[in-house]
């Protein structure tokens, strides 16, 4: 009994010991916990609903204009306000090419808003087509057939006139020159891919091709900026269109324009295509493999008229007409300057082509893997310059040491 009433000094000190750990222990896992939580709800790209992370202060900035150096502030935003969609013109034979450009503009940009995804094909697409680009698009993914009456030769067409046409320019090493593919894939892309059904709900559209990379972090929503800053077409790189591939497009032009002059727009864009008052078409176009723009735009009766117009010429397959001098000449003559946005801070690139944001700064910033000295912008065979001084835009300060 004395040995026992001895020892109970310890044993408080050991329940009051085991008391303070049990406290800390509950006090610890619910701190833990709550914590946890928070972080859950400051990172929307860990939740199932689907938030957008914007940039505010690059939406207040004409992203042409690339001298601001502060480093962006990103906040979430409840998205689901811009009815738009990503849009693929692809073989399933192109798919492993496809997916790393798919993956590059996932991680880059639509991870944070989940837009949909058009893949538009004139074959069928495989199972492991549809598989594999589901798993890597963060939103809804679709997949269409086009119909052989847009993936074809119109009526009208002369088809002996057109094979001739093409050996011709195929044996004048004209690029693209033989090929028939090509030709219909230029057709379709200037006045029908806007006509698919699936794009029937949408009112905005960023074309992505097989083998495009996406260079910078793009931390703002680029369709809502188009949208609230009343743009209609946005464009990366503009270049000289090869003359021989269109010899007589700007003649059909210009007849269309005496015919129909109420499409022509008020403080239009025409001095970016012709030095001399549209007398002649000096060859500038938006290259159109990168394209975020308004599909209204495509559907409207002056773009329509004109699509048809040139489409009864047949210089699609009897000489070798794109689509992006067309969507170009389209944009330059029917919209106000004003609607037509350049995009000088993603940092894209296709094959020999590409923008690479000038600013130290941004780059660094954005997490851009571009060299500035692959930038085409300002060098002599692309159109950049000359948009930069008809806009009044502001170059950069480093533009001079990428001439």
């Amino acid at each position: 009994m004395k040995s026992l009433l001895s020892r109970q000094p310890y044993i408080k000190y050991v329940a009051f010991a085991l008391t303070l750990l049990l406290v800390f222990t509950l006090t610890h896992r619910s701190n833990t916990r709550t914590v946890t939580i928070i972080q859950q709800q400051q990172l929307p790209l860990d939740s199932q609903s689907k938030g957008e992370l914007v940039d505010q202060e690059n939406a207040k900035l004409n992203l042409g204009e690339l001298g601001n150096t502060k480093k962006p502030v990103d906040v979430v935003q409840p998205g689901g306000k811009v009815k738009a969609t990503f849009v693929t013109l692809a073989r399933n034979s192109e798919l492993y090419k496809l997916i790393k450009s798919i993956r590059e503009v996932e991680d880059r940009f639509n991870r944070k808003y989940n837009y949909d995804w058009v893949f538009l094909n004139d074959q069928e697409f495989t199972e492991e087509f549809k598989e594999l680009t589901s798993a890597i698009v963060s939103g809804n993914t679709k997949y269409g057939l086009i119909p052989k009456e847009h993936w074809s030769y119109p009526s009208w067409i002369d088809q002996e006139k057109a094979r001739k046409a093409r050996e011709k320019m195929h044996a004048e090493k004209i690029i693209y020159g033989g090929s028939e593919s090509y030709r219909f894939m230029c057709h379709y892309e200037s006045g029908y891919f806007y006509k698919s059904e699936l794009l029937d709900e949408y009112d905005w559209y960023w074309r992505v091709e097989p083998d495009i990379h996406i260079n910078c972090d793009i931390n703002y929503d680029v369709f809502q900026y188009m949208e609230d800053h009343n743009k209609v077409y946005g464009f990366t790189v503009s270049l000289y269109e090869f003359k021989n591939t269109i010899p007589t497009l700007w003649d059909h032009t210009k007849k269309f324009i005496q015919e129909n002059p109420q499409y022509l727009a008020k403080d239009n864009f025409m001095d970016f295509i012709s030095d001399d008052g549209g007398e002649t078409y000096n060859l500038c176009h938006f290259w159109t493999n990168f394209e975020v723009a308004s599909l209204k735009f495509w559907r409207s009766e002056a773009y329509n008229k004109y699509f048809d117009y040139l489409d009864k010429q047949g210089g699609f397959f009897y000489e070798r007409w794109g689509d992006a001098p067309i969507h170009s000449i389209a944009a330059a003559l029917f919209l106000p300057r004003d609607k037509i946005h350049y995009f000088g801070d993603v940092g894209y690139r296709h094959g020999v082509y590409g923008q690479c944001p000038l600013n130290k700064d941004f780059r660094y910033d954005h997490k851009c893997t571009c060299n500035p000295e692959d930038d085409f912008t300002f060098r002599s065979y692309s159109c950049g310059k000359r948009y930069y001084d008809l806009m009044k835009l502001d170059k950069p300060k480093e533009w001079a040491n990428y001439q």
